[in-house]
């Protein structure tokens, strides 16, 4: 790094500016309520990716063997630059502007509490943590390390969970019992249902399930029958083990048609959940269908599950690509639009009466589905393989935090303190002040020295920690304060020299105490 002088530069008194700010403290600092699902927005989280180095023995979800690009599996590349190399995977022969490139692994629990800090700054909700029946007996007798690192984070950081059973791949004569087998193992020995921040609603344990009904040949069960047997078991089973139950279904489900089966038995199977999610990823692929399916679809579907006494919650997605995983199929299949498809979808859902919220998925880049933090232009991801990055659709210079951001708008919107409108917000709030990219009208605040070696931060005496972050929010450094001072090397969490310029500091206390400053790096 060039030798820096600095100046730190400290929140100014205009009371627009702190009310802003006061607000977003609060929002970023208030525990979600576990106990109700209604007004939610959830996110599904798959946690499946994993590297030789974790104790898995392979790569998992990432590759097929060692990441070269004809064994990618993945569509789009996380932005990895906030985590430490010692947390982190070497992607073999994988470079990025020739330096090694790395990627994650769920199992790693320092990678799971980022995702779960990300929740926490943006405030969003919390997750539906992705079980699959055949992999589910594995994950037991492995320690079930993701989900407990899914248990200590969404602790840590104020957010709430519920387990969302994929039935893909089970046999219609065992699924009801691996599934009972592995809920009562989540209930008796994990000890989910009881964890403070495990959703409920009704006072029961929210479980979801998903795909029963779907009529491609591949989901189970084929019976209705069978499938109100395992719904009745969780609503009047053995009491320890009872669950409100959400039934992930096809989005065809109300009428029996296109990708659902019909008849009564299969009427009286979706009448009998109390709550329906329909899965509409790639059922609609551009802004007009998405106006068009909220006519069509959601404004019925609303009035069908008010009519049964079903709860309801609508899927949306960010857009769609697996031309990795499934070679020969279109690149940038539906594309983002730079959020606009996104936005789209929710405000339908919202105006035509939804009142909760699934989003597909935080973190499934496999197929280009993923909303947490991701490379923002092709020369952020590795040189070698496709990749498809937010800059696709030619929206350049978008932040990599930018569909959280446009997340934490929709659930202020459907949390009632945003307001429903069919416009997206063009400059979401910078969630480490509150007030977009920019942070206008900070001043000056002699709080930051250059000494031997890097740089003293000085706070109050009550503050524990400075996140050092660009101005569009991405978190570069964390630096540990005692007694309100703290030193910085000039480097971030990789290690590597920061660039000078312009950057946000925040220093947190304990609680929700917070101070917010502009670093100057000339």
């Amino acid at each position: 790094m060039d030798t820096h002088g600095g100046n730190l530069l400290r929140l100014g008194k205009a009371a627009t500016l702190a009310a802003s700010l006061a607000m977003a403290l609060a929002a970023q600092g208030a525990a979600v309520d576990p106990s109700t699902i209604e007004g939610k927005v959830l996110f599904g989280y798959q946690g499946w990716f994993n590297c030789p180095t974790n104790g898995s023995g392979s790569w998992v979800h990432w590759s097929r063997g060692v990441p070269s690009p004809t064994a990618l599996t993945v569509e789009m590349y996380p932005d990895l630059t906030e985590f430490k190399s010692a947390d982190l995977c070497a992607a073999g022969g994988m470079t990025i502007g020739g330096q090694q490139a790395y990627l994650f692994s769920s199992r790693n629990a320092n990678v799971v509490d980022a995702h779960f800090r990300w929740m926490e700054q943006y405030g969003l909700d919390g997750v539906f943590v992705q079980r699959f029946i055949g992999s589910a007996p594995g994950a037991r007798n492995s320690g079930d390390q993701v989900l407990r690192n899914v248990m200590a984070s969404a602790a840590a950081h104020g957010r709430t969970f519920a387990i969302e059973y994929d039935l893909t791949g089970g046999q219609e004569a065992s699924f009801t019992q691996a599934i009972q087998t592995d809920w009562k193992y989540m209930v008796d020995v994990l000890k989910v249902t009881s964890h403070p921040n495990y959703l409920h609603q009704n006072g029961k344990p929210v479980v979801s399930l998903w795909g029963p009904g779907i009529n491609d040949g591949s989901h189970i069960p084929a019976d209705p029958k069978n499938l109100v047997t395992f719904i009745n078991w969780f609503k009047a089973g053995p009491e320890p083990y009872r669950a409100f139950y959400m039934g992930g279904t096809p989005a065809g489900w109300a009428t029996g048609n296109g990708d659902s089966y019909g008849g009564t038995g299969w009427a009286d199977a979706f009448k009998l959940m109390d709550a329906i999610q329909p899965w509409t990823v790639g059922r609609y692929k551009d802004t007009n269908e998405t106006k068009s399916w909220a006519r069509s679809k959601i404004a019925p579907d609303v009035a069908k599950t008010k009519a049964n006494g079903n709860l309801y919650m609508p899927v949306i997605f960010p857009g769609f690509s697996w031309s990795n995983l499934k070679p020969g199929s279109k690149q940038n299949q539906i594309p983002r639009i730079g959020g606009k498809f996104l936005w789209s979808q929710a405000y339908g859902a919202k105006a035509n009466g939804a009142t909760m919220l699934k989003i597909a998925m935080f973190d499934e880049v496999d197929e280009g589905t993923a909303m947490f933090k991701l490379a923002p232009k092709r020369s952020l991801a590795p040189d070698q393989g496709f990749w498809l990055t937010l800059d696709a659709d030619g929206h350049t210079g978008l932040p990599s935090d930018w569909y959280l951001r446009l997340a934490g708008e929709i659930t202020a919107m459907f949390h009632g303190t945003k307001p429903t409108t069919p416009v997206m917000p063009m400059n979401p709030a910078n969630p480490i002040v509150g007030i977009g990219p920019r942070a206008e009208g900070i001043q000056a605040a002699p709080r930051f020295s250059r000494v031997a070696g890097g740089f003293r931060f000085r706070s109050g005496a009550s503050m524990r920690s400075i996140g050092v972050y660009t101005p569009m929010g991405r978190l570069v450094h964390e630096v540990a304060l005692s007694g309100g001072e703290g030193f910085w090397d000039g480097r971030d969490a990789m290690g590597a020299p920061v660039p000078t310029g312009t950057y946000l500091a925040k220093a947190s206390g304990g609680g929700t105490e917070s101070e917010v400053f502009r670093v100057v790096l000339p």
